[in-house]
């Protein structure tokens, strides 16, 4: 894009190299740098470069001894707990503009999650907590009806160049192992999965017939692929069920639905539940960090906040405590559709239950009566809760409801996302977040229009809304827009009204000094 380029910060180590998007602007004002997660870029059957493979190489020894057995502990989280940073988190403290320290105490504490598994070195690191840049994610992935896997690579290259942080494949379709091979060595950011959804293809799309081993065969293939974090709808217990039945929608969730089909076929407990432990040995040894599922998030205004919900996350908060145990990270999945008063209250009670653990929301829409513009509800609810403190927000895309998303459907969930993690930032008071605005407020004031196109989230579509009545060049450099024209804009005025004054007070400054410049001058009596 026109006046941006990628710059590389360099870290203690050589070896750490963390890229920005440097803003070049007009006027001699300074650069700004922005966060970017777009990556190197590739070509598809190639795949990036393994950017993290020596310094995974230089953790390979040794494990840990947690609840009396020894296995493999590979986590940031284990690293964080004996006093050490490791590249990684200095790589997120540079890409913050933190203290190394306070990124590995964050992550020591469980309020803050680093994934990145060992089986993806492409990823460039980045951290998840409160107290750091809101994140988003995308979710692309196939379907029994869309299943191209070229397609999906162009999603990811696509939303990762929009601002996405992570990007969830949540396929179903065919070719759903190919798909996350070339989706894996061919992203910069975290990928996340719910590994259900695989399995489930594995027993013929029948729940029933769904197992613990099927499961956990299908962690660890998902696992040696690099999968960095994973839904795991571990809280559906077989006594939640019946809370879910006097909703307006029921159980929205697939992973929670599938889970309560098996419950109540068996009337056996969650496998999930039952065999979490071992999930634990299995993560801790590849670095994956749970994202805790919320099954029974509501799925509509009238289910928020009702006791299904509730019920589930006391299990998940749970869940959370035995996941440390075992030294695996942990982030905390959230609603879905809650009006916006009742959203302060999930994030309260998540922080409480869960002892601050990164809550992780999908949206949540503020409202169900917009259809093809649910973007937009989702967002409003997104930066509400990501101010009271969710650490990551899950896109919705205009498509939410209606059907697979596309890639100008990706643009724009991600687009809106920004914009509400963004706000939620500010709102948070994150030391970088406001450097951004000041630099397009200034420009806007200044009429630098290339220095407004090129500090906005969608440089090219700004551009364009602007030339549709003033496409000309000089236009680039006029002190209005079509808005108002060249008499009513208010900024033009505000900019005379300064001019003016500072020639009144140069005035003023001269007949103080024509006066002898004194501060006090004598008394003149008049008769």
């Amino acid at each position: 894009m026109n006046g941006r380029s990628k710059v590389y910060v360099e870290g203690a180590r050589a070896d750490i190299r963390v890229p920005f998007t440097e803003v070049a602007l007009s006027g001699g004002e300074v650069p700004v740098r922005l966060y970017d997660t777009s990556g190197p870029g590739s070509e598809p059957e190639v795949g990036l470069p393994q950017l993290r493979a020596h310094w995974i190489a230089e953790r390979e020894a040794g494990g840990v001894e947690v609840g009396g057995a020894a296995f493999p502990c590979r986590t940031q989280l284990h690293y964080a707990k004996q006093g050490v940073v490791t590249p990684e988190m200095a790589f997120v403290a540079l890409r913050e503009g933190l203290d190394e320290e306070f990124v590995r105490a964050e992550i020591a504490a469980g309020r803050a999650i680093l994934p990145a598994n060992v089986n993806h070195p492409e990823t460039e690191p980045m951290i998840i907590g409160k107290h750091f840049l809101t994140k988003i994610n995308a979710n692309i992935g196939t379907s029994a009806v869309s299943d191209s896997i070229a397609a999906e690579v162009e999603k990811l290259t696509w939303a990762v160049k929009w601002g996405a942080d992570t990007v969830m494949d949540l396929s179903t379709g065919k070719h759903i192992h190919e798909t996350r091979e070339h989706i894996m060595r061919n992203s910069p950011v975290p990928i996340g999965t719910v590994p259900l959804y695989q399995a489930l293809e594995k027993v013929n799309g029948d729940p029933v017939k769904l197992s613990w081993e099927v499961y956990r065969d299908t962690i660890i293939e998902q696992a040696e692929q690099g999968v960095d974090y994973m839904t795991v709808h571990a809280g559906v217990l077989l006594r939640h069920v019946p809370l879910a039945a006097r909703r307006v929608t029921g159980i929205v969730s697939r992973g929670g639905s599938i889970m309560a089909a098996w419950c109540l076929a068996h009337h056996e407990e969650n496998f999930l539940y039952t065999h979490y432990r071992e999930l634990c040995e299995i993560f801790a040894k590849y670095d994956i960090a749970f994202s805790l599922g919320d099954g029974l998030r509501p799925g509509s205004i009238a289910d928020a906040n009702d006791e299904a919900q509730f019920a589930e996350l006391r299990t998940l908060g749970e869940l959370t405590h035995i996941a440390w145990e075992y030294d695996v990270q942990v982030m905390v999945e959230g609603p879905g559709h809650v009006p916006m008063h009742k959203i302060k209250e999930n994030v309260d009670l998540q922080q409480d239950i869960c002892g601050e653990a990164p809550f992780y929301t999908l949206g949540p829409l503020t409202t169900d009566i917009a259809p093809a513009y649910d973007h937009i509800t989702s967002a409003i609810g997104a930066a509400m809760i990501g101010w009271f403190g969710t650490a990551m927000l899950c896109y919705v895309t205009p498509k939410e409801h209606l059907g697979l998303p596309d890639r100008e459907d990706v643009k724009e969930g991600v687009i809106a996302y920004k914009i509400a993690a963004h706000a939620s930032d500010l709102a948070k008071g994150h030391p970088k977040a406001q450097e951004r605005d000041d630099a397009l407020s200034k420009a806007r004031f200044e009429f630098r229009w290339q220095d407004q196109f090129n500090l906005s989230l969608d440089p090219d579509r700004a551009r364009e809304y602007h030339d549709e009545t003033l496409p000309a060049e000089p236009a680039k450099t006029a002190h209005f827009c079509s808005m108002c024209g060249p008499k009513f804009c208010s900024m033009k005025i505000s900019q005379e009204l300064k001019e003016y004054a500072a020639k009144g007070m140069a005035e003023k400054s001269e007949e103080f000094l024509d006066g002898g410049g004194k501060v006090y001058l004598p008394v003149v009596e008049t008769r």
